[in-house]
């Protein structure tokens, strides 16, 4: 691990390598937080590149895969070879971390599973993004993110009560278990400090989403299991109100009343002080008692206003609120690019995109959202520095099918 260059600011991971197996959206979500945080990250794909790669018309990159791997090195192996493996293994012994998120056993099949990375590399920490613990009963189960909403009651707790469940919009099993390995992989690392030694570290996509569902779980357990499953944009415990989305006459816009002082400044905007009156809800309980009446009042007031006009005075009365926006206008909105969370790069001579970081640290210097590599652009460069190989023993690597 090297440390930042005199006179500029240093990167919290400055000096990592990381080792990046993933695929789809949980690993490689995972590698980018480290790379913006100062971590290399070599994205390491066989021939044909990893899966999301030619997601759309199998033959231009997507922009899936730009936006999760922009900045990353582009090091193509063959880990079904006998050469791709002791490179990988040579790579192995001088990084700081690996990241896969493989079927359960695809590494132990490999011939790289922990016993022999630690063996390469005792300081190294191996991350794994799993679907369910080793010793789970879904075990068995081929997950994706879906599948993991579908089992984990994510799903069961999406849509209207009578209708069928639905997926979230986004792929929230995915991203969160990537969030979730990036910081137990930080942990190990902080640990390695004290230890000197690394460790496998594990995340699996059903245990990191059911904290997202405290709401619907602590609903049921208070309820004493009769609160419904599915309730819409209402509250998922059913324990606020209002908590809704609202037609306004040219859109939608969610509100809710957390406190007492909002519903009071609430009643008042909508000309209903005499709701002020009533006891029966002048508590929380009270509004969820009569969550269809309270839903009227504010459904009629907000439907006679513009989006804009009702959200102007509903943030004048501290009350939260916001409009919902058509994807588009969250692409185009000035506030993501001024602040470079959707980039726009040069992908290799055709239009692409990258993230930038939602992780802001005063005193980590931000590292800047790049183009994604295409498969083994860096290999040259990578193995030459990394491993110190000439261009002779880098085309032996090759010539022996180690790509």
């Amino acid at each position: 691990m090297s440390s930042a260059a005199p006179g500029r600011p240093g990167r919290a991971l400055e000096g990592m390598v990381v080792l990046d197996l993933g695929q789809i959206y949980n690993g490689p979500y995972c590698t980018m937080l480290l790379r913006q945080l100062g971590a290399e990250v070599i994205k390491i794909e066989p021939g044909g590149g990893e899966p999301i790669r030619w997601r759309g018309d199998g033959t231009t990159v997507s922009q899936a895969f730009n936006l999760l791997n922009g900045g990353k090195q582009g090091l193509e192996l063959n880990l079904k070879s006998a050469a791709g493996v002791e490179l990988f293994l040579r790579l192995v012994a001088v990084a700081d971390v690996v990241v896969e998120n493989f079927a359960p056993g695809v590494m132990e099949r490999l011939g790289l599973g922990y016993d022999r990375l630690e063996e390469a590399n005792p300081r190294l920490v191996l991350a794994s993004g799993k679907g369910f613990d080793s010793a789970s009963r879904h075990k068995d189960l081929r997950a994706m993110d879906i599948t993991v909403q579908a089992i984990s009651g994510m799903m069961a707790a999406t849509g209207f009560e009578g209708q069928p469940p639905v997926k979230s919009g986004g792929a929230v099993a995915d991203f969160i278990a990537g969030t979730h390995l990036a910081a137990a992989i930080l942990g190990a690392l902080v640990q390695r400090e004290r230890t000197g030694r690394g460790q496998r570290v594990e995340v699996n996509m059903y245990d990191a989403i059911l904290p997202t569902l405290t709401s619907n779980i602590a609903g049921y357990l208070d309820s004493g299991g009769t609160a419904p499953e599915r309730v819409g944009n209402r509250h998922g415990g059913l324990s606020v109100a209002p908590y809704n989305v609202y037609a306004s006459a040219d859109g939608w816009i969610a509100v809710l009343c957390m406190r007492d002082r909002h519903w009071q400044t609430l009643c008042r905007l909508v000309g209903r002080e005499d709701l002020l009156a009533d006891e029966s809800l002048a508590t929380p309980r009270g509004r969820v008692e009569a969550i269809g009446r309270v839903d009227e009042v504010v459904s009629a007031w907000i439907a006679t206003l513009t989006t804009a006009g009702a959200l102007k005075l509903l943030q004048e009365g501290d009350i939260p609120a916001a409009p919902v926006r058509r994807l588009r206008e969250v692409i185009e909105d000035p506030d993501v690019r001024e602040r470079g969370m959707l980039v726009e790069v040069d992908d290799h001579g055709r239009p692409g995109y990258a993230y930038g970081s939602p992780l802001r640290l005063g005193a980590s210097a931000p590292v800047a959202p790049a183009q994604a590599p295409d498969i083994g652009e860096h290999n040259g460069a990578v193995l030459s520095r990394l491993l110190g190989l000439t261009e002779a023993e880098i085309e032996e690597c090759r010539r022996r099918g180690a790509w």
